[in-house]
């Protein structure tokens, strides 16, 4: 049987993506296509596992035109997709609202319902859809499957995802929360529990998805049963751009002291607020370096974002009761050991300890960080959303029997 799955992630103006070989987990060809719908020429770069990189400069003028361009990549620099027996198409979607609590065979109803969720994610359900529209054309053949950023945290308890609100917003306008980065929670939590030699659903972890955009979540023997993002990615964690957590009376204060709209609120706790609006940059590594030299707003941007990380762990060792290993994963997690080592500081009371060697120590798979015999382990696990996107998408098209 075929095990390649072709993935795709869609944004606004880019298209990244990738062909899986899940016999062996194996990338057989990555890459992106960026700039799409933009006035200036956009580039494509396409790198096979076997073979010559690819890169095209060209105006894309659509997403259909950047399809059009990865087919004629892959024909030019390999794998030939006419050679491969794809079994699936998996495509990332960012909201599934209330109505996606798993990987979905996408058909015309599915694909019609992902644009009817765009008011909870304008930014991203309109691109995730189009992208699969577009593919769908190109490959008339082939199974697709949705696999939604929040599915994971649908076994969040009434508790966790109810707002306090009238009962309106939630009934009639879908208030709540949902939670994000769930492929990666879920890939990661998997990964840790056979660390630990563990089952997963025996295993209660914290997950750090520490990104430009990041998150936590409680996992409760393999279900997400807290996260710390809401009804938009914006809740929780100081971010690169985003604010996460605040006062929600903020904004009806700034309109009526500054006069600010609503719009210009939003676009300004999501792309000009989080580390960018504390220290001038939303690059950890920037602000890094600039409190090494002694930058105190970017040292305050730190104590910050490491301030907000540590209260939600404590939360959440309260939600879980036990907690079996602490995770970090994504950009920040895998690779920031000053985060690392910051973010945990003051939490040996909770037997949260980190080992300053091993954290320090340059490495780049999974691996443990914590002293031998800790009494919560805490482990640094590479997060790869992609590779959990394509076994979703297998597991639906062998189950449909597409």
């Amino acid at each position: 049987m075929a095990h390649d799955v072709l993935v795709f992630n869609a944004g606004s103006s880019s298209v990244k993506y990738q062909l899986i070989g899940l016999a062996r987990r194996e990338r057989l060809a990555t890459g992106q296509v960026g700039r799409i719908g933009e006035d200036a020429a956009g580039e494509l770069t396409h790198r096979p596992a076997h073979g010559a990189p690819y890169e095209v400069r060209d105006r894309f003028a659509d997403h259909a035109q950047a399809l059009d361009a990865i087919l004629a990549a892959f024909k030019a620099s390999g794998p030939d997709l006419a050679g491969t027996d794809l079994v699936a198409v998996g495509h990332r979607v960012v909201h599934g609202g209330d109505r996606f609590d798993q990987p979905t065979l996408v058909d015309d109803a599915v694909l019609a319902e992902i644009r009817e969720l765009t008011a909870l994610a304008p930014l991203h359900n309109p691109a995730n859809a189009t992208g699969i529209e577009v593919a769908r054309k190109a490959f008339p053949d082939v199974p697709h499957i949705a696999v939604f950023d929040t599915a994971f945290h649908r076994t969040l308890p009434p508790a966790a995802y109810t707002y306090a609100v009238p009962r309106e917003w939630r009934d009639r306008y879908s208030v709540r929360r949902y939670g994000f980065h769930g492929t990666s929670h879920q890939f990661v939590a998997r990964q840790a529990a056979r660390l630990l030699g563990k089952s997963p659903q025996e295993t209660n972890l914290i997950v750090l998805h520490l990104g430009n955009g990041a998150s936590v979540c409680a996992v409760e023997g393999g279900r997400s049963v807290e996260t710390s993002m809401g009804l938009t990615p914006l809740e929780g964690l100081v971010m690169g751009t985003r604010s996460g957590d605040l006062d929600p009376a903020v904004p009806a204060y700034l309109e009526r002291v500054a006069g600010f709209d609503a719009k210009r609120i939003d676009d300004a706790l999501n792309q000009e607020s989080g580390l960018l609006a504390l220290a001038g940059s939303n690059d950890l590594r920037d602000v890094g370096r600039a409190r090494e030299s002694g930058d105190g707003d970017a040292r305050l941007a730190i104590d910050v974002y490491c301030h907000r990380i540590r209260k939600y762990i404590g939360a959440y060792y309260a939600v879980l009761g036990r907690v079996d290993a602490v995770v970090f994963t994504a950009g920040v997690g895998e690779n920031d050991d000053l985060i690392r080592g910051l973010a945990l500081r003051g939490l040996e009371r909770l037997g949260i300890v980190v080992d300053e060697q091993r954290n320090r120590a340059a490495g780049s798979g999974e691996r443990f960080i914590s002293p031998e015999g800790a009494e919560v382990p805490v482990l640094v696990v590479p997060t790869d959303e992609e590779l959990e996107i394509a076994e979703q998408a297998l597991a639906v098209a062998v189950a449909s029997g597409s």
